[in-house]
């Protein structure tokens, strides 16, 4: 089931991350201090939907290819990279949505990773991180400045007879 799943996550993710992307330049674009903020969230969550489209790539690609039967499947492919001959007791693996992960399951019930690349999920946790932090900001920065605004005609209206 998760094989089939795994190019419906890329694909969703690309186009979040251009819907993001697309959304966060409209921002910017009208201008004001919250909305550029608003903006720069939407553009780095385009990136962080663009990381993780680019780790489930890797990952469906490795799984598509574990699915592939005939003479050539056992061990499966995917987790022979790196692997000594003594260690192709190779008996399962599993995708992990996340973190991004493909693990190889050892017939002996010891894991290890395969096919995402390194900085994959330590840039996708940072654009995430990042995202939340400048939504959170811009919206901090939009009450203040409305609260602002309220108390100012407020006290117009008080001073008018």
């Amino acid at each position: 089931m998760s094989v089939l799943l795994c190019p419906l996550a890329v694909l969703v993710a690309a186009v979040s991350g251009v819907v993001f992307l697309g959304r966060g330049l409209a921002c910017v674009w009208r201008g004001g201090l919250a909305r550029s903020l608003r903006g720069l969230a939407y553009v780095v969550a385009a990136g962080a939907a663009v990381m993780y489209a680019w780790g489930m790539l890797y990952v469906a690609g490795a799984a598509l290819e574990a699915e592939d039967g005939g003479a050539d499947s056992s061990p499966i492919r995917p987790c022979r990279t790196g692997v000594q001959e003594r260690d192709y007791w190779i008996d399962d693996y599993h995708v992990w949505w996340v973190p991004v992960r493909f693990v190889c399951h050892r017939s002996d019930g010891t894991t290890y990773d395969r096919e995402v690349p390194g900085y994959v999920n330590p840039a996708l946790a940072g654009l995430t991180v990042g995202a939340v932090a400048l939504a959170v900001y811009a919206r901090f920065i939009s009450s203040r400045s409305s609260r602002s605004v309220s108390a100012r005609s407020a006290d117009e209206r008080a001073r008018r007879p």
